[in-house]
């Protein structure tokens, strides 16, 4: 073969593979324009094509799918930080709300707080406006698929809520709602409530969703547990203040709480447990009923002053025993009694004794209307502490107040004596040797003024005697009688009236009988109770009048006036207390303006 033939059977053939996998050989022309015309038609078979294209969307939809994890975990993390950022526990609620809704991408979002009797104590929700909330009424109450979540603490999703049996359906005025997820808050054994979510904005919720709630709820409860802590230690911080306030506060001799201790502890038990309504109560002479010595808050002016039996009471039940109690809702009225006078619905109640150095000296009570929170076991505690330290200041209070009462009458006595030796002894000897001296001059003018001068030692004498008199039966006296007790009760009255009234007494006072001095102070109470609600007077007098035969109390205003025909029941009770002693009682137009009230009873 010569050269040439060998390049032509080299250059000339190409090896082709063909479908079984032989070679074949078979001439091959080449040229310049060829080899040009064979890279410019060069294509990929249409099979290959579409197989790269498939891959091609996988990965495009891969890293979509991707890109929307890492946006739902940053919203994730987002939603952690804004849950955990307040200590707040009502703030913490609302953002764990907020931030589910946001996150997860639904219409309306709900978190409920599961009561200790069952159902919900406390329901927070997002998504509604106002006006539809109205429309719809009274908040859920943890029954039917809510309540199932509260039963059955695992996580509930839904495409549609209608088709579970557990719904219950939904109120007048309730927007509609469609798919539903919800998933249980656990503080480590405790399930604290439930996160709600409905009406997914992508047409149901899906099992990522669930996750994501799932953990955002895990996150909430740490949150939550955080803030619950948080709560505790500023409250028993505030309730060991308070204890820390009272004691000073009783004990400074400069303080005007040191002379109504009893308001004092009333006003702070309200202020630190967060009551409607807190009373002071305390045992009657026999034994048998506690009367209610101070009341602050809601319905107070109606509450003090009123008697609720020992036996067959809640308050009487703790002072008996002196054990506390907290009730998250009062199911007998009965046992709570008329303390209220229709002014608070009764909620959430506890009630703590005032145990001193001898016993239960009476009970301190806090309410709080039907529907708030309930008190904690901490409350509870931090009640009673603050109770006993109350008690014992209360206690130490008085002993400084009957140690000063016993220096104040030595002194009066060491007074009265040497008023008694030296003063009226000196006087009487003037007098003797003045009468001696008239005497002696005979009939005129000068033995008459020396008469008329000895006539006036005598009568200083005679009022020296009184005034010794008063100053021994000043040790008898009673601090705490009854012309003191209206005073209270007209300075009570000041802050709804918004000045002071003025108080006047005729006669004797705190010789009265119990009864008629109890439903005085009553209709003193009530009389004020109306002209503050009712009158806008500018000036109040109190006259009370004790006469042998006739004892009178009469209230005048300068305000609007009294409108005839009008009906109270206070008006109704100040006229059955005077009936009850066979008196009298009347409500007139007062001239120019104003009204006059007149409670007046027989003395015989």
């Amino acid at each position: 073969m010569s050269a040439e033939d060998h390049a032509t059977s080299i250059g000339g053939e190409q090896r082709r593979q063909d479908g079984e996998g032989q070679y074949a050989q078979g001439p091959v022309r080449r040229d310049t324009h060829d080899d040009a015309s064979a890279a410019s038609e060069l294509r990929f078979p249409d099979l290959q094509r579409l197989e790269l294209d498939q891959l091609l969307g996988q990965l495009v939809e891969r890293a979509q799918e991707v890109m929307a994890t890492q946006g739902r975990l940053r919203g994730l993390l987002r939603a952690n930080q804004l849950v955990i950022g307040d200590l707040d526990l009502p703030a913490v609620l609302r953002r764990i709300v907020e931030a589910a809704r946001e996150l997860i991408g639904a219409r309306y979002a709900a978190l409920g707080v599961i009561a200790a009797a069952g159902g919900l104590a406390e329901f927070v929700h997002t998504g509604i406006p106002e006006d539809g909330v109205e429309r719809i009424g009274h908040l859920p109450q943890g029954k039917g698929l809510l309540g199932a979540l509260i039963d059955d603490p695992r996580p509930i999703r839904l495409r549609r809520i209608s088709d579970d049996d557990r719904s219950s359906g939904f109120p007048a005025g309730h927007p509609p709602m469609t798919s539903f997820l919800g998933v249980p808050i656990r503080i480590r054994d405790e399930v604290f409530g439930n996160l709600y979510l409905t009406e997914s904005t992508k047409g149901e919720f899906s099992a990522e969703d669930e996750e994501l709630c799932t953990a955002i709820a895990a996150t909430a409860a740490v949150a939550i547990d955080n803030a619950r802590l948080y709560e505790a230690a500023r409250t028993r911080g505030e309730w060991l203040q308070a204890s820390a306030a009272i004691t000073r506060q009783l004990l400074s001799p400069d303080d005007a709480g040191a002379k109504r201790p009893l308001r004092l502890i009333a006003e702070r038990m309200r202020q630190i447990a967060d009551g409607d309504l807190v009373t002071v109560a305390l045992p009657t002479s026999d034994g048998r009923e506690l009367r209610i010595e101070e009341a602050a808050g809601v319905g107070e002016l109606q509450v003090h002053g009123s008697h609720v039996p020992v036996v067959g009471s809640l308050l009487g039940r703790v002072s008996t025993t002196g054990d506390p109690v907290r009730l998250s809702q009062v199911e007998d009225e009965a046992e709570w009694g008329s303390l209220t006078a229709g002014e608070l619905d009764v909620g959430p109640v506890i009630v703590v004794p005032l145990l001193g150095s001898r016993g239960s000296r009476g009970v301190l009570s806090a309410v709080r209307r039907r529907g708030r929170t309930g008190f904690t076991e901490t409350d509870l505690e931090m009640a009673g502490s603050f109770a006993n330290h109350a008690a014992l200041a209360t206690e130490l209070a008085e002993a400084r107040a009957e140690q000063q009462r016993a220096a104040m009458l030595d002194e009066r006595d060491r007074i009265a004596a040497d008023l008694h030796d030296q003063v009226i002894q000196r006087l009487f000897a003037a007098g003797l040797s003045l009468q001696s001296v008239a005497m002696g001059l005979g009939q005129g003018r000068a033995t008459d003024r020396i008469l008329t001068t000895v006539a006036d030692l005598d009568d200083t004498i005679r009022q020296l005697r009184t005034t010794i008199y008063e100053l021994h039966d000043l040790a008898k006296a009673n601090p705490s009688g009854l012309r003191a007790r209206l005073l209270d009760v007209a300075a009570d009255a000041m802050k709804a009236l918004g000045f002071d009234p003025t108080v006047r007494f005729d006669g004797p006072i705190d010789t009265l009988p119990p009864e008629v001095g109890e439903d005085l102070v009553a209709v003193l109470r009530e009389a004020l109770a109306n002209v503050a609600r009712h009158a806008g007077a500018g000036n109040v007098v109190v006259e009370l009048v004790s006469r042998p035969d006739q004892l009178s109390l009469t209230v005048e205003d300068d305000g609007v006036g009294f409108v005839p025909g009008a009906r109270s029941s206070g008006l109704t009770n100040m006229r059955r207390r005077a009936e009850r002693h066979r008196g009298t009682f009347d409500i007139a137009p007062r001239e120019p303006i104003g009204t006059i009230v007149r409670w007046t009873i027989p003395r015989t």
